[in-house]
């Protein structure tokens, strides 16, 4: 029998809360037992392994980063959006390095099917490069090159991988003017061949 105030949703905030505190690597589950001061079974009735446990961790981290970027770019466009997307997606990632762990983990597509989170973040993310003028294929490839250049940089500053003495700040400010640049002259598709 299920113990009484065991749900799957208080496991996964409680989840969510040691993987930011400890690592998501660090998360087990029998640690998440001992919060509640339970024994491993009583989990089983809510969730039924690590795996499930850490993907109820990404969707809740799909979530609540996709609210806090849809706040932060609602009438933005442009550079201003992307200024307020990156922001809102380092602030984020910094303040919840076990959650955003957690959304970066390789799914299987059932296991994300129908989740609010990560389709609001991919529309999110369309919706800032289309104001760039961007359409399909380029709007695929200039959302890999945020998602690339916004985790590069954001697992080496959780990482402390910035040893130089600049402020990181500057740097980070310094990267999305660059990305901006690079998306408002992104490359036409056929470069001079376009034009014979």
């Amino acid at each position: 029998m299920a113990r009484a105030g065991l749900t799957a949703a208080r496991l996964t905030e409680a989840a969510a809360r040691l993987a930011d505190e400890k690592g998501l690597d660090r998360l087990t589950v029998s640690g998440l037992a001992r919060e509640f001061g339970v024994k491993d079974a009583s989990l089983y009735s809510h969730v039924r392994n690590l795996r499930e446990l850490r993907v109820r961790v990404a969707l809740l981290a799909a979530e609540e980063m996709s609210e806090r970027i849809a706040l932060a770019v609602a009438g933005r466009a442009g550079k201003d959006a992307l200024l307020a997307f990156a922001d809102a997606y380092r602030e984020f990632a910094l303040a919840h390095p076990g959650r955003y762990a957690a959304a970066q983990l390789q799914f299987e597509p059932e296991e994300i099917a129908g989740s609010v989170g990560f389709a609001r973040g991919v529309e999110l993310t369309r919706r800032v490069l289309r104001a760039y003028g961007l359409a399909e294929p380029d709007l695929t490839d200039a959302g890999r090159l945020l998602r690339a250049a916004f985790h590069g940089y954001i697992h080496l500053e959780l990482n402390q991988g910035f040893a130089d003495s600049r402020v990181v700040e500057e740097s980070w400010r310094r990267s999305l003017e660059a990305l901006h640049i690079t998306l408002a002259n992104w490359p036409v598709r056929g470069g001079a061949e376009a034009s014979t």
